[in-house]
């Protein structure tokens, strides 16, 4: 489901928090938050996470794919022999990995993932460039207890 992230709403400016859909809530509790955090980043933008968060780096497929064609050789014959075994190696984990790099960029994107880092709560709520997760988590938090 795709996100708008509405331009006008003081309280995104001031927070730099975007609400993407309205809700009604009751008590929130961190270990909620836990649960349904999404964290959207890429090597060049590390990020401090606190644990049980999705963490998706967007350039994790890039990776993959440098590894798998590192010093091959210029014959394509040899070069696709070489990759095929690399990737026969590699067995089921590294196609979870390739499967999962993807998946995460995908996913940013249907969200409407504007810029890294991205902390998203419950597919509703995202704050844009905290690298630190814990304090992205307490403005979403703030936010919602002051907005219920």
């Amino acid at each position: 489901m795709p996100a708008s992230f509405p331009r006008s709403a003081p309280s995104w400016r001031a927070l730099g928090l975007a609400v993407v859909l309205p809700v009604s809530l009751g008590v929130f509790s961190p270990a909620t938050f836990a649960a349904d955090v999404l964290v959207i980043t890429d090597s060049r933008h590390p990020v401090k996470t606190m644990g049980g968060e999705r963490l998706i780096e967007l350039d994790e497929a890039y990776r993959i794919e440098a590894e798998l064609s590192a010093e091959l050789p210029a014959e394509p014959e040899q070069a696709t022999v070489l990759v095929k075994r690399r990737l026969n190696s590699g067995g089921t984990d590294l196609q979870r990995r390739i499967a999962s790099a993807y998946q995460g960029v995908t996913d940013a994107w249907s969200l409407g993932i504007t810029s890294i880092p991205a902390v998203v709560v419950d597919q509703r709520y995202v704050v844009y460039g905290e690298p630190d997760v814990a304090r992205a988590v307490a403005r979403i938090e703030q936010h919602r207890r002051a907005q219920p």
